[in-house]
């Protein structure tokens, strides 16, 4: 059985619930997975992940001033 993605569930007409609307997800998994032993690291591959977890933060917050400063 195929799982329904969020364009499918719309025009199905399932309502979404609260667990769904809050996921995470993709961001999510990549600031909260575990270490997988398997995976090859090295200070480049740490470095980059440092930036790339540093401009998801600062694009986050600048989405969330944008939207707070259209509503006051």
């Amino acid at each position: 059985m195929e799982k329904e993605t969020s364009a499918e569930k719309k025009v199905s007409g399932k309502p979404f619930s609260l667990r769904e609307f809050f996921s995470l997800g993709e961001v999510g998994g990549y600031f909260f997975r575990k270490k997988d032993p398997s995976r090859p690291s090295n200070i480049n591959i740490r470095m980059m992940h440092g930036v790339n977890k540093i401009s998801i933060i600062i694009f986050l917050l600048g989405v969330l001033f944008i939207i707070l400063k259209r509503l006051l």
